[in-house]
């Protein structure tokens, strides 16, 4: 019987190893995976490379697994907001890597993972200095009818961290609104997907037509219960 419901966080997240690439899901702070990031903070890996639109806000989530120093390199699209201080003192400092990827080539290259997708040329950096490797040469590019393209590849991860609303033992997926964001290519981009769910619900109860991510792409589901957070998110009743 098929059945990926966890009984904890710290039961999901085992076998993480060192050196991981963890793609961790949310934008700003909606549909940010907060249990799971605290419980891989517990968990303990290290040399992480981790892959989110952001790179944290204040102290709390992504920005206090910055903050342990066990992250090596982080891939975003926007790591300097208000109050992304943590990320702006490692990145001062040495202690972080950056790769900035522009949001739409971020998205891309996460779905071109899952998608089985070799490389895809694009328009988004062309002509700037997102269109060079790390080591300063000039990424690939090509016209294509008469535009210009740079070449970018997939990112592939090694787990996926992320947050949905309901689930079913089969780790069939669905999200609330914005939180829906990165999570349903991040899914198909990892080798293993553990996502946390407010309602585990029985098989058959998600509308197959409204499932968005499909259980084949889901290994461990946990549930967690409802907290109300500063920017709205689930709002307690009255």
């Amino acid at each position: 019987m098929i059945n990926k419901i966890a009984a904890s966080v710290a039961e999901a997240l085992s076998g993480i190893q060192d050196g991981a690439t963890v793609l961790i899901g949310g934008f700003g702070t909606a549909g940010i995976p907060n249990e799971l990031i605290e419980g891989l903070i517990e968990q303990g890996a290290r040399d992480l490379t981790v892959v989110n639109n952001n790179a944290g806000n204040g102290d709390t989530g992504l920005a206090a697994l910055l903050k342990t120093g066990r992250v090596r390199k982080i891939i975003c699209s926007f790591p300097r907001q208000a109050d992304s201080f943590v990320f702006d003192a490692l990145y001062r400092s040495g202690q972080i890597e950056l790769e900035l990827v522009p949001q739409g080539n971020l998205a891309e290259r996460l779905r071109a993972a899952g998608a089985g997708v070799g490389a895809f040329f694009t328009p988004t950096g062309f002509g700037t200095e997102l269109a060079k490797l790390a080591d300063g040469a000039p990424k690939e590019t090509r016209v294509i009818n008469g535009k210009s393209y740079v070449l970018e590849y997939p990112i592939y991860g090694d787990v996926a961290l992320i947050k949905a609303e309901s689930g079913d033992r089969w780790g069939n997926l669905v999200y609330r609104k914005a939180a829906r964001n990165f999570g349903p290519v991040m899914a198909t981009a990892a080798k293993r997907t553990i996502a946390t769910v407010h309602q585990i619900v029985e098989l058959g109860a998600l509308d197959p037509e409204a499932i968005v991510t499909p259980g084949i792409h889901v290994s461990k589901v946990v549930r967690i219960d409802h907290v109300a957070t500063q920017a709205g998110g689930f709002k307690q009743a009255a």
